[in-house]
């Protein structure tokens, strides 16, 4: 059964930094496609960042310049690393992976972010 566990959520001052991870166990593969997405409220899921297991990140307009995604794959480990947060990051963020051996992604319960201005 494969487990998401995110950390690194909390309540930060506008221009501040904050790192979230995420460790993948469950499973002896590691995963293709390692994500994160966010969800204010009464918005829609969007994604933030993603990096692939071949080592290429990708970023939403938003989040360009000012967030950084990396992983640790003999970990299984994938981190955000979120600097000069503003107060529309608010949000809970998603870890997702994808694990193409299965034909699925998995996705973790979230954590809190809350940027206050």
């Amino acid at each position: 059964q494969v487990q998401l566990v995110e950390s690194g959520g909390g309540l930060v001052q506008s221009g501040g930094s904050l790192r979230l991870s995420c460790s993948v166990s469950g499973s002896i593969f590691s995963p293709n496609l390692m994500a994160w997405y966010r969800q204010a409220p009464g918005k829609q899921r969007e994604l933030v960042a993603s990096f692939t297991n071949a080592g290429f990140p990708n970023y939403s307009d938003s989040v360009k310049g000012r967030f950084t995604v990396s992983a640790d794959n003999a970990k299984k480990t994938v981190y955000l690393q979120m600097d000069s947060l503003r107060a529309e990051d608010t949000a809970v963020y998603y870890c997702n992976v994808v694990f193409d051996v299965f034909r699925r992604s998995y996705w973790g319960r979230g954590t809190q972010v809350t940027v206050s201005s």
